[in-house]
């Protein structure tokens, strides 16, 4: 007998539960990797725009603008296939063979290329919003570049950046379903392959929905609390 619903959403040989949780963990896998290399490129790129040469600036002026303007579906499809034959091309021509690139650090680094841009604008934006005399300040103490970011620019950036990082977040926790395009099994294919095996789209697609809805309510519960930890000791809006 054909199992119904709910018996279709549990754990076992009958269910696709298993398939949907691994998809599940698999997609914030994504998003945490690609989240953080987001995020280191995101601070690169703030402080060169801010502090870099000219070169520099004009270079990551163009990268966060490209990024900006091209939906992350086709940048996805660019960067997985025209940056795979690129790289195997280069190792031909080298001598050396072509190789199969994993699908999951391809993703991580798509993902991570395209929230480094966001992260530029929105760490640029906190970190022109500190009070200039406290920059001052700490080079007139004598402070190291380095000991003023940590100790002043970083602290006093963090409640401006926050809840533009806190929508960051949610944002890429959703494109890890953009990489079902390119074959690789996470929570929106797994969905999608267990959908059409059993002929349930809407079970498995409400299914999945509720499953990025708690993801989404956990992460800002956890920014509200992160946010409310950075801005201890700052006076409250009326």
């Amino acid at each position: 007998m054909k199992p119904g619903f709910p018996e279709i959403l549990y754990f076992g040989p009958t269910g696709y539960g298993d398939e949907l949780l691994w998809g599940a963990a698999t997609s914030l896998s994504i998003a945490i990797l690609a989240y953080v290399l987001g995020l280191l490129i995101g601070t690169a790129g703030a402080l060169s725009k801010l502090g870099g040469s000219a070169l520099t600036r004009g270079i990551m002026q163009g990268y966060t603008t490209l990024v900006r303007a091209v939906p992350e579906l086709v940048l996805i499809l660019i960067l997985y296939y025209a940056g795979t034959a690129t790289i195997n091309q280069l190792l031909t021509s080298a001598g050396y063979d072509a190789i199969a690139i994993n699908g999951f650090a391809a993703a991580v680094l798509v993902l991570g290329f395209v929230q480094g841009a966001y992260s530029t604008e929105v760490l640029r934006a906190a970190i022109q919003a500190i009070p200039i005399g406290q920059i001052e300040a700490a080079r007139a103490f004598g402070m190291s570049p380095w000991l003023i970011f940590r100790r002043v620019t970083l602290p006093s950036m963090l409640p401006y950046a926050i809840p533009g990082l806190a929508n960051l977040w949610l944002i890429v926790t959703k494109d890890t379903a953009l990489i079902a395009v390119v074959g690789y099994t996470e929570l929106a294919l797994a969905t999608r392959q267990a959908a059409g095996n059993t002929k349930m789209y809407f079970t498995f697609f409400i299914a999945a929905g509720l499953i990025y809805l708690t993801i989404t309510l956990v992460s800002q519960k956890g920014f509200a609390l992160l946010e409310r930890r950075v801005r201890r000791g700052q006076r409250k809006l009326a």
